[in-house]
């Protein structure tokens, strides 16, 4: 009964009442991008755009998505939840109500956000609910989380464009990606920003469904 109590609280959403109180402060870490030398807080530079990506462990997402012409900088952090600035051994228990997210600065002169969302559809399954692969929890869901109305719009086009694709391939799974305004990001701390950097051999769940998204023309 208690690896079944444990395995519940994983994958079930805490409520405000049942969240950890978390803290005040943010936690300490990186200021400065290990590959690029960038401000992971900015400033940035004008014209940049922001978008949240939420595609299981954040290690390999963020490898893949600094890698990405036209993005400026990316963060590893916390979004989604409650609890006010967790730590990561929080954010395990299931009970902050965040996933793991890499924050990503891009010029949208150089890379479109459907672009962008192409990438992040193809590159792990965003049909598992609570888990990706053997990653199981809260922490480990699907999610887009963008600071406009219109860049939600873009984030529903392709996705239902990609729930066609994979209709179209023969597969029954539905998306089910969580899409939402931005709330607060939270920083992870300096070991995880850019983690497979400091350690290639180092660990990295991505694993798509080897389905291609098409981009989702504007209404």
């Amino acid at each position: 009964m208690f690896l079944i109590d444990m395995f519940n609280k994983k994958t079930t959403m805490p409520t405000p009442e049942t969240a950890l109180p978390g803290r005040d402060q943010p936690l300490p870490t990186a200021e400065i991008h290990f590959t690029s030398g960038r401000p992971l807080k900015g400033p940035y530079p004008e014209g940049l755009k922001t978008i949240y990506l939420g595609m299981g462990c954040f290690w390999g997402a963020e490898r893949l998505l600094w890698n990405t012409p036209g993005v400026w900088v990316t963060a590893a952090g916390y979004q989604g939840g409650i609890t006010p600035n967790p730590t990561y051994q929080e954010t395990c228990t299931g009970l902050t109500g965040h996933t793991e997210v890499v924050k990503v600065v891009y010029d949208p002169k150089q890379v479109t956000l459907e672009a962008l969302l192409k990438i992040f559809f193809e590159a792990h399954d965003p049909t598992q609910g609570m888990r990706q692969g053997n990653d199981i929890g809260t922490t480990y869901r699907s999610a887009i989380y963008a600071d406009t109305p219109d860049d939600i719009d873009t984030a529903i086009r392709m996705r239902d464009a990609f729930q066609e694709a994979l209709i179209a391939s023969g597969r029954k799974t539905t998306v089910t990606t969580e899409i939402a305004a931005a709330g607060p990001f939270y920083y992870a701390e300096d070991y995880h920003q850019q983690y497979l950097a400091k350690n290639p051999d180092g660990y990295c769940g991505l694993r798509g469904t080897g389905v291609s998204c098409p981009i989702a023309p504007a209404a």
